[in-house]
């Protein structure tokens, strides 16, 4: 079982999931079910939710340390729409039990390494190195 996990892991998973409802359904098939992969990829699901977030999260980071850090840029618009779609995205996807997870000076990092040095020739204002913003502010439409 575990060589087509390796090789095949759609056919795989459709057959996993093919046993568990047999399972579900009284069926005594346990035998034949992958059960180390099957967790493994029952954690995985939830680990990719949270990398979701926070891929959103230091995009919407990236904008809000450009909007400080070029407060006049032509671009402001641009990013503040940017930002607000990125929120309502990572609205979707963000659950409570993410709360503990989410490393925000990490992600607040990331975004800083992604700054340019300068916009419209221009340099940009001093930014905070620790992120400023709680979750629920990076949420917020605003």
């Amino acid at each position: 079982m575990s060589d087509l996990y390796d090789t095949d892991v759609l056919t795989w998973s459709e057959r996993q999931a093919a046993l568990l409802r047999r399972v579900a359904a009284g069926e005594r098939v346990n035998d034949q079910v992958d059960w180390e992969h099957v967790a493994e990829e029952v954690e995985s699901v939830g680990r990719s939710q949270v990398d979701v977030v926070e891929s959103l999260l230091t995009q919407i980071l990236a904008h809000r340390l450009k909007e400080a850090g070029w407060p006049a840029s032509l671009s402001m618009r641009h990013w503040q729409k940017e930002r607000r779609v990125f929120a309502r995205q990572a609205r979707r996807k963000f659950t409570e039990s993410m709360r503990g997870k989410l490393d925000l000076d990490e992600l607040h990092g990331d975004a800083l390494l992604g700054l340019p040095d300068d916009m419209d020739g221009q340099p940009p204002q001093p930014v905070s190195q620790k992120c400023p913003w709680t979750i629920d502010e990076l949420l917020s439409e605003a």
